[in-house]
């Protein structure tokens, strides 16, 4: 296998030490679905190569910058009191707010920041120098994902802070249909790469769950980077995260409330909706949501949570405080209250789960059999 490593930008590489400073097997094939002509050059090609890309500096970067709130609880976050000395609500009030993960903008100084605008260039430009299409699927499926992440990730960092990224623009254009990312001389948007080139080409859903949007109320970021070894393993993981969240399905009376998200895959995914989704669901649910699937018989796409994805709600805090642990010692340097806070919810969250004995989870994937051959283990 050839391995086409993408050069590290030297500020992305330091911000392993600014952040620590602060604080698979091939998804299955399907025939293209009515795809526009312009983006049929992106459809998988048959006979794929050994070829691999190395995308180790994202990881390392995504280690550093991403904060893992751990399982949800099914329960939701009661409002927090307002920051100590004023009356304004500093940071986030969602319900919730303690699942998913957060990337913390407000540690990012200009030169990180630029360090990701040429990542996502350097991700551009590795289609010129590698046949995308003739990748392994899962190559490819990693290559999109990443690139639409880095692209997403890339255009919150510059404009924080904010607090809503769907509401963000890109020279006067919302950032899901902006087509500032340009591979193989196609300007592409983060829509198109999900919509135009992903979801007609690949047919598991679970691929919805790669995607990240900077919102709370979508799927999670991972803290390391997608590839051709691991895709499968990441989505499984964030799918079940996801389904078993109070933002991916929760009950009121007779209804299942689920994210608005799965009503933008149905055309993909779930054509009849209700009951495909139902099953899709069905497939990572817990006890808990399991219990949901079978005591209710309405369905509604409601849930929704623009909210950014960070620890500081998308405001600067003029208010500070010194981070300490449990025996009182200083663990960093001063940090907005509201952000201690948050983190302060979050430890008392993770003593509840050790508490309640909810932890332990063991992924298998890309599992070979002996003297099986490469396709062994694929998900369809």
């Amino acid at each position: 296998m050839t391995r086409f490593p993408l050069p590290a930008p030297h500020a992305l590489t330091a911000l392993v030490a600014l952040a620590a400073a602060a604080l698979g097997t091939p998804l299955g094939a399907q025939e293209p679905l009515a795809v526009d002509p312009q983006y049929r050059t992106f459809v998988p090609k048959d006979d794929p190569n050994k070829d691999g890309i190395d995308y180790s500096i994202w990881t390392e970067a995504m280690k550093n910058l991403v904060v893992s709130m751990g399982p949800s609880l099914r329960e939701g976050a009661g409002r927090p009191d307002p920051s100590f000395g004023t009356r304004r609500q500093y940071g986030h009030v969602s319900r919730y707010r303690l699942e998913g993960s957060r990337l913390m903008f407000s540690f990012l100084d200009d030169e990180v920041i630029d360090s990701f605008t040429e990542y996502r260039r350097d991700l551009e430009a590795t289609a010129d120098k590698v046949d995308i299409q003739k990748l392994s699927r899962n190559e490819q499926l990693a290559y999109w994902i990443n690139l639409h992440n880095v692209a997403v990730t890339e255009q919150i960092a510059k404009q924080w802070p904010v607090r809503q990224p769907r509401e963000m623009e890109v020279d006067g254009v919302k950032l899901d249909e902006a087509k500032f990312i340009t591979v193989e001389g196609i300007a592409l948007s983060p829509r198109d790469i999900r919509e135009n080139i992903v979801y007609p080409n690949w047919r598991d859903p679970k691929v919805i769950y790669g995607f990240w949007r900077g919102e709370i109320g979508g799927p999670s970021i991972q803290r390391e980077a997608f590839n051709a070894e691991n895709v499968a393993r990441l989505l499984e993981k964030s799918a079940r995260e996801f389904v078993n969240s109070l933002r991916g399905t929760e009950k009121a009376g007779d209804t299942l409330e689920v994210s608005e998200l799965y009503r933008e895959a149905a055309p993909f995914y779930f054509s009849d909706f209700e009951r495909d989704l139902r099953a899709h669901l069905r497939e990572y649910a817990q006890p808990k949501v399991v219990a949901i699937l079978d005591e209710t018989d309405k369905l509604e796409a409601s849930i929704r949570e623009w909210d950014i994805a960070d620890l500081a709600g998308g405001v600067r805090e003029p208010t500070y405080q010194n981070i300490q642990n449990a025996q009182g010692d200083q663990v960093s340097s001063r940090i907005p209250q509201s952000m201690a806070r948050l983190l302060a919810q979050r430890e008392r969250k993770f003593e509840k789960i050790i508490r309640e004995g909810r932890t332990g989870t063991v992924t298998f994937s890309n599992l070979r059999l002996p003297n099986g051959d490469e396709n062994d283990g694929e998900v369809e």
